[in-house]
Formats: structure tokens, sequence, C-alpha cells
């Protein structure tokens, strides 16, 4: 049985509420970050403890472990015995379902992704990128955050508060000239594997708290800025709060003051359904421009390129990826599916085209590995589109 009344340990250590709950009230969970000195008065081993069995033994960095690790990084128990251990990008499991809307099953994409992601290696050359990942970034992979199965607001929490102390340590790299962060120090980049989309939301708390407002890249099919409101007739009770979703949490990261200002946000490979034509203007409202998915066809690769480059300028630069960008011949493992998406292909010279760009910290999520075919295409397209980000890491330090 899972002790998760141990989360009251970590309830203690919350020091400063986020002026953005004070604005909006009562959210789907509370916004909520510890002051960086506090950091460790949180007992990870609490917090996620699932078995009696609370040893940590620190793994032997250079010996065969044995485990399916993303893109055969090195495993590291980030939140046990390993927690002092520096390194440059923590590559963290988010498996977290229960916000969706359609069909679920994204929390088993951590591990499909890592399966997907067997035949790469951040020790090997991603030729059209010109880059080994292994050069120029220490990676690992801290495994899955635990998250509650039964209660989002719990669940959240676990992922922001984990997203949070990993973000909080000094990297195992410094590089020459100003760190863009806040405080001027270089911290590591956490590359997250989802998991509905609703972990975004607490996953730019995270960024936003070291680097302040983020421009973010957005790759969906769906806007994700849906705006929570009462309908007549509705299931909710007039005092009744709707909850977060995988469609609602850009709103909440506007409100918060979470993304850059001035519309230098942009959602690419949009082509789903809308209720009224209300929900663009509220997603320009909202601080995003918008490149249709047949705007590949139009003005090719390229022109997507520079239309996300022009939009995001010399911001820090956060990058989230849905799986159902592509088109679901090639990916047809996630929730809300659309038609005339992406290509593999497209998307990797996309993404490769980003290189310059200052990447805060990306996440792919929506893939639900029970829908894929026999020989996991669609696992095998997020791994590679995971290795592709890494590779833009790898190749900008964070300096001014």
């Amino acid at each position: 049985m899972v002790h998760w009344s141990r989360l009251s340990s970590a309830a203690a250590a919350l020091t400063l509420v986020g002026q953005a709950s004070q604005a909006l009230g009562s959210i789907q969970y509370p916004v909520a970050a510890v002051t960086a000195g506090s950091y460790g008065t949180l007992n990870f081993t609490e917090i996620f403890a699932s078995a009696p069995d609370m040893s940590n033994a620190a793994w032997e960095r250079g010996s065969f472990h044995g485990l399916t690790t993303f893109a055969r990084a090195a495993p590291l128990r980030c939140f046990g015995a390993d927690a002092d251990m520096p390194y440059d990008v923590a590559v963290v499991g988010a498996p977290f379902d229960t916000a969706t809307s359609f069909r679920p099953g994204a929390r088993f994409g951590p591990n499909g992704i890592r399966q997907g992601s067997r035949r790469l290696g951040v020790d090997r050359i991603n030729v059209p990128a010109k880059v080994r990942i292994s050069d120029h970034l220490d990676v690992v992979d801290c495994g899955d955050v635990p998250m509650v199965m039964t209660d989002n607001k719990v669940a959240l929490r676990q992922l922001e508060l984990a997203n949070a102390a990993l973000l909080s340590h000094t990297s195992l790299r410094s590089y020459s000239g100003n760190s863009i962060a806040k405080d001027g120090k270089f911290h590591p980049r956490v590359l997250t594997l989802g998991g509905d989309h609703t972990i975004t939301l607490p996953l730019l708390r995270g960024v936003a708290s070291v680097y302040g407002p983020v421009s973010v890249i957005h790759f969906d099919s769906h806007l994700d800025t849906w705006k929570p409101k009462q309908t007549t007739g509705g299931p909710w009770l007039p005092d009744e709060e709707i909850p977060v979703s995988h469609g609602s949490y850009f709103w909440y990261a506007y409100k918060e003051g979470l993304l850059a200002p001035n519309n230098a946000n942009i959602h690419v490979g949009i082509r789903g359904a809308i209720n009224s034509w209300q929900d663009y203007d509220d997603d320009y409202e909202f601080g995003w421009i918008i490149s249709h998915a047949e705007d590949v066809e139009d003005v090719g690769w390229q022109g997507v390129v520079k239309k996300i480059r022009d939009t995001v300028g010399d911001n820090p630069v956060y990058i989230t990826l849905d799986i159902d960008v592509l088109d679901p011949g090639m990916a047809p493992a996630t929730g809300t599916p659309e038609i005339g998406g992406i290509t593999t292909r497209e998307i990797k010279k996309i993404l490769q085209g980003l290189a310059g760009l200052k990447i805060v910290g990306a996440d792919i999520v929506e893939v639900a590995p029970g829908y894929d075919t026999q020989d996991e295409i669609t696992q095998i397209a997020a791994a590679n589109i995971g290795w592709e980000m890494l590779a833009l890491m790898a190749k900008t330090p964070l300096v001014e």
C-alpha cells in the first residue's frame, strides 16, 4: 500500500505561495514552491515511497546496469542516494493521464518512449545535427516521478516539486559568458517524458522560476488554451471549479505569467476542430501565434522554421511536443489523433532548424503505447524527437 499521507512532510516545507494563487484564488492544485534553501528539507524518499526498501544504493556509473534508460543515458537516483551528483540534463518520466478528454493510456508513455530509444544513444553522433550529445552534456535518466493515480492535485504537485528540485541544482558544466538564469548560475535542464499534456503546467512553473517568463514552442494539433468556464446546465455546480486538463493548462500558464509577453509563443501543426472562432481570438489574447499543419505544404519546413524563430526571438525557449502533431499514419498511439499531420521527416527538419535557440527545457507528451502498432512506430518517433531535443540543448549553452 502506498502511504501518500507522507506527503504532509513535504507540505510542511512549502514556504512560498505564488502570487498567481492570490490573483486566481483557488485553482486546480496549489501554486506553491519552496525557497531555494529549503529543497534539502524535502524527503523525496517519503514523498515517492511505495515499498519498504528505502536503501537507495547509488548506481555504479561505469558498470553495466541492464536498465532501459532513455537513449542509454546513465541511470541516477536523482531524489535519493545520487541527489548530490551533478549533471547537465535530467530525463524524467511523468506517468500521468487522468486529465485527458478522450483516450487514456499516456501514463505508460515514459517507458514506451524509453523502449523506442533503445537504438539511440547520447554517445552516438546525430549526423544531420552534426553533434554528439555526450560531448557537450552529461545526460542522466532519473526514472519516473511516482504520481498518484487517484488525485490530480496531488500528482501534479509531486511533479512540480520534483521538477523544481532538479532545476535547483547547479549543472555539471559551466560556460564562458553570463548565464541567462535569474540567479546567474548554470542549472540543469530537464527533458520530461509524458504523460498527458497537463504536465506542462507544473514544468513551466519550474523553468519560469529559474529564467522568468519563457517563449513556448508548442507542437500539437490542438490549441490547448481553452478557457475554463461554467455552462448552463453543465455538470459542475455553481460553486465548483472546473479542473485543469490537457486542453486548458496554457490558459493557467498565461494567467500565472509563465509565458513570454507580446505574443512570443507559437503553436505549430494546428489542425483540430474548435467550438467557435472566439477560441482563436482568445488564443491570441493569451499570447500565441499559430502555424497550421498545412503551412508545411504551403511554405515548406523552412517557412515554418522562419515563423517560429521570428516569433520567439532571442528569448529563453521551452519546447513542448504532443505526439499528435504527427500524422496518425506515423504516430497512431495517442489520445486525440487528427489526420493531416506533420511527417516524421518534417518534424526532424523543423527541430534541426531551431539550432541556436536557448532551449531551457522540453517535454514529449500524449504517447499512449497501448494504441501503437506491433512495430512501435509511435514510441520510436517520440524517442527520436527527444534525441533531437537533446541535440538542440547540446549545441547551444544558456548564455547571454
